[in-house]
């Protein structure tokens, strides 16, 4: 891949091939590399991958770390890798930020695709007492282990992706490790995805428990259009690290190429 990064510009990866470009958009503790699995079954693919500010090779990058800021940031990548036909895929966080990226309605938008996203309407469940443990939950890495181990994932990972889980996830800005806990997660975006005018695929994971099935059903599928909902079997709240293939193939029914 042909790696670009100019001042106040995450990093990201941008492999040519045929359109439309498929964005992909991590989720918090992720990185560009948690699409590696995705990204290798879409061979032909124009691909664009991207480190959100604060992480990974991004992690350099000054705050602030809301979500509009990594929209924002967003567009400042699609319009730096002169992008202009897509469609953004976006996990946990990421999806989140993919909704506030399609409600401005951007010029080349095609669709959305949703994996585990954090929903538009935050679910009930986000107390302020869960607000403070997720907070913690990246202290070190054995909290990132037992977080990975019992809580993200519903399948049995090979070594290399559990260390690479642990390791991204360490590899942040501090303040972009909380944000997303603190304050991200308990943005009610309603009204921007409400806004959003292009086709939309929500994808759960069938034993996700950070962001279940029955969430995206009822709190982010209602204000979206056009939107399918499917579950992958099996899988926890890791799907692109879990289910590799059959995310693929669900992102390429819905973006085919040409």
């Amino acid at each position: 891949m042909n790696t670009t990064q100019q001042t106040l510009v995450p990093t990201y990866d941008h492999r040519p091939g045929i359109g439309p470009t498929l964005v992909f958009l991590h989720y918090w503790g992720g990185s560009a590399r948690t699409w590696d699995l995705v990204v290798d079954r879409l061979a032909d693919r124009d691909v664009l991958t991207v480190d959100f500010r604060g992480w990974s090779r991004s992690h350099a990058v000054p705050g602030p770390y809301t979500l509009d800021q990594l929209a924002d940031d967003t567009l400042a990548v699609l319009a730096d890798a002169a992008v202009d036909d897509y469609v953004l895929v976006g996990h946990s966080m990421g999806g989140k930020v993919a909704q506030l990226v399609a409600a401005t309605r951007p010029d080349g938008l095609r669709g959305i695709v949703l994996v585990g996203s954090g929903p538009a309407k935050p679910a009930p469940q986000i107390t302020p007492e869960y607000q403070q443990a997720l907070a913690h939950a990246y202290d070190s890495p054995e909290s990132v282990a037992q977080a990975r181990d019992h809580v993200l994932t519903a399948t049995e990972l090979p070594s290399a992706l559990k260390a690479q889980i642990v390791a991204d996830s360490r590899a942040v800005a501090d303040a972009a490790r909380t944000e997303w806990p603190l304050h991200g997660i308990v943005q009610d975006i309603t009204e921007h995805t409400g806004r959003v005018n292009v086709p939309a695929l929500v994808i759960a994971g069938e034993h996700d428990q950070v962001e279940p099935a029955e969430v995206l059903r009822d709190n982010l599928v209602p204000y979206l259009p056009q939107t399918d909902l499917v579950v992958i079997p099996h899988t926890g709240h890791l799907i692109p690290l879990e289910a590799p293939a059959a995310l693929a193939d669900a992102i390429t029914a819905f973006a085919p190429a040409g």
